[in-house]
């Protein structure tokens, strides 16, 4: 396919984003004021360029990786970091700090239903093999959402007990269709725990959501958050890793998960990727207001399409995911077809449905990225099951997000 585009769908782009100048000036502003603390943060600890240099082997007395913490520690507000490329993915990260938080006997609540699919097998409410948190003796509960919003005079009641250690909180959606909690309401629900067990430690899992709004968990009362490099806070650049930002016991119990008891931190070399983690935090708070853009856009002209979208083209978003319900397979097919068709990498593929590990049925993900699952770039997935709803996110850029939306509309069109 090439990048012709019609002119029906030209001129439903030019409608959608005329209605959008209110919403593209809010997220201007939070990029503006995030880009600013982030200079800031640079400057504070005064960033040099022999930091960009990495270490192998053990990676002992890595200047720059140790810098780099003390500034997510800043800009989180908080009192530690752990930013590593160790972490695989945002979930490796999750299950770190969770490892490190309970020991046998412990309670794990988590305060917003379920949470993402691939965490289910840490916890062990799903058997994904040997080693999950259950197998070792934690116990698990789980607060279900109420008319599909948090519970919390339920959540007040599941935490009382002395036993619960950590309250876990999905900042994101996930693929449930409740709407993302914005920071704000993970201020109260953090409240609410707090008044009920002063003791359990509450970890936000991140995920999509930094720098789309000018605060993050960790300044309304999180005890930590975790989230992935290639997501938001890698800015595109950042090619593998994750992060943690919170109390410094927390900090240092994940520490010792991601590696041994008695090195925790100390090891872990950057084999010479600082410079892209250092740009591409420098970057983030603008690439995020790129990807927030692009989902407004597509649910704008998906809406003028009649289809129905969570969050809507005109609600304030609190992370980068955009919901689109195709209510069957088929038309929800075509448009990951034509997000593919949008990308820079691997355009020329069809995605397909497939068993992709930790899910408990088939995925399709159109996904055409410089970084292999890097969800900051284009991209779009859906579990092949009801509603049939897909879950767009990304873009480095407004322009080339805009035009994988087009053509995904085209791909809808033309072969309607």
């Amino acid at each position: 396919m090439s990048l012709e585009i019609s002119e029906q769908v030209r001129a439903l782009a030019r409608k959608a984003q005329d209605g959008l100048r209110e919403q593209f000036a809010r997220i201007d502003e939070i990029a503006e004021s995030n880009s600013l603390k982030v200079l800031a943060a640079f400057q504070k600890h005064r960033v040099a360029e022999s930091y960009f240099a990495g270490t192998t082997g053990y990676g002992y007395d890595d200047l720059g990786r140790d810098k780099l913490e003390e500034i997510y520690a800043e800009i989180f507000r908080t009192e530690d970091a752990l930013v590593r490329i160790g972490f695989v993915n945002g979930t490796h990260a999750i299950a770190c700090a969770l490892f490190g938080a309970l020991k046998p006997g412990d309670i794990l609540v988590s305060a917003v239903g379920a949470p993402y699919d691939t965490l289910l097998g840490v916890v062990g409410v799903v058997d994904k093999g040997p080693g999950s948190l259950m197998s070792y003796g934690v116990e698990y509960r789980q607060v279900e959402l109420k008319d599909n919003a948090p519970d919390r005079e339920g959540l007040a009641q599941s935490v009382e007990d002395p036993r619960v250690k950590v309250v876990l909180i999905q900042r994101s959606k996930g693929y449930s269709t409740r709407s993302s909690l914005s920071v704000a309401e993970i201020g109260e629900l953090c409240q609410i725990v707090k008044a009920h067990n002063p003791n359990a430690a509450i970890l936000v899992d991140n995920c999509y959501g930094e720098f789309v709004e000018e605060q993050e968990p960790t300044e309304v009362g999180a005890d930590l958050v975790v989230g992935s490099l290639i997501k938001n806070p890698g800015g595109g650049l950042a090619p593998t890793g994750g992060y943690l930002a919170g109390r410094r016991d927390l900090i240092e119990g994940a520490a010792a998960r991601l590696t041994v008891p008695g090195i925790g931190r100390e090891c872990g070399s950057t084999l010479g990727n600082n410079r892209a983690l250092y740009q591409g935090l420098f970057l983030a708070p603008h690439t995020v207001a790129q990807a927030v853009k692009t989902a407004v856009f597509a649910a704008r002209i998906m809406e003028e399409l009649g289809y129905q979208t969570e969050p809507t083209s005109q609600q304030v978003r609190h992370d980068i995911i955009q919901m689109i319900h195709f209510g069957a397979p088929e038309p929800l097919k075509k448009f990951c077809k034509g997000i593919q068709f949008g990308a820079p990498v691997d355009s020329y593929v069809t995605p397909e449905p497939w068993d992709m590990p930790g899910y408990d049925c088939p995925v399709i993900m159109a996904a055409g990225a410089f970084i292999q699952g890097a969800s900051i770039e284009l991209s779009c997935d859906a579990p092949m099951r009801e509603p049939f709803t897909a879950y767009l996110q990304g873009g480095l850029t407004y322009e080339s997000g805009k035009a994988g939306v087009m053509l995904a509309v085209e791909e809808l069109l033309c072969q309607a």
